[in-house]
């Protein structure tokens, strides 16, 4: 049997982002598996320990034990970019092919990519990110000539107490970024409980929503060479043409 095997770098706290992929891609299931290795992430803040924790070297020596099980594609399965500077993944991305010969990819990448396949220039935000990591994001995408029209965001240092929220306070926060009718929003955290709300959502709004755990699951599929339409329920990014692989 030919198996597809995809890596992901997790943080360490994060209680969400692996049952939602092993979900996601349950229907795909023996042929395409998801994988995980976690390094430390426990505070989200522009603190200097807290920026610490994304130094490429954990990140690498975690994808170096993620592929000692022969991964196809790596992901970096964390939104760190949106708000450090979308260089960062980019770089970590070419050091994590040059260190595992693997094709790599990020959860921030992901998304630019489908905003710029789909022509979004006018974002809708929802994070659980504090004041200042919110700023910093508005202020990257500005920079790429996406302005964030409409966002909510919890205001909470995480990283853990990201999963608790449940999803009626998600889709409440969606809601209240629709009205400003965004060209899409994101729900940007992988530790968020967004991927489940999504089709629900888009059919009442009429928005798409591209959220960080599904977005990270459609890119490495394409990367590898599955596609990503054969997930069926999980939203738009899934089925919308200009997004197929």
């Amino acid at each position: 049997m030919t198996r597809t095997l995809i890596g992901m770098l997790t943080p360490s706290s994060n209680t969400v982002l692996e049952p939602y992929t092993a979900a996601l891609l349950r229907d795909l299931m023996p042929e395409v598996t998801a994988h995980f290795q976690r390094f430390t992430v426990k505070e989200i803040s522009m603190r200097d320990e807290a920026l610490a924790q994304f130094d490429p070297a954990p990140l690498l020596e975690a994808a170096r034990l993620l592929n000692d099980a022969r991964m196809d594609v790596i992901a970096w399965n964390g939104t760190s970019a949106s708000w450090l500077g979308f260089e960062a993944d980019r770089r970590l991305c070419a050091a994590i092919t040059e260190t595992t010969g693997v094709p790599a990819t990020t959860s921030v990448l992901a998304l630019n990519e489908a905003l710029g396949r789909t022509g979004v220039t006018r974002l809708g935000l929802v994070t659980p990110y504090l004041d200042d990591i919110q700023d910093a994001i508005f202020a990257n995408y500005r920079a790429e000539g996406i302005e964030v029209v409409a966002e909510r965001h919890l205001n909470d240092r995480g990283n853990f107490s990201f999963s608790e929220y449940d999803e009626a306070t998600l889709a409440g926060m969606v809601r209240e970024v629709a009205k400003a009718r965004p060209q899409a929003i994101t729900i940007l955290c992988t530790n968020l409980r967004g991927a489940g709300i999504v089709p629900a959502l888009e059919r009442e709004l009429g928005i798409p929503i591209y959220d960080s755990v599904s977005v990270t699951v459609w890119k490495t599929l394409a990367m590898s060479g599955v596609d990503p339409t054969r997930l069926e329920g999980w939203g738009q990014l899934f089925q919308d043409s200009r997004l197929a692989a």
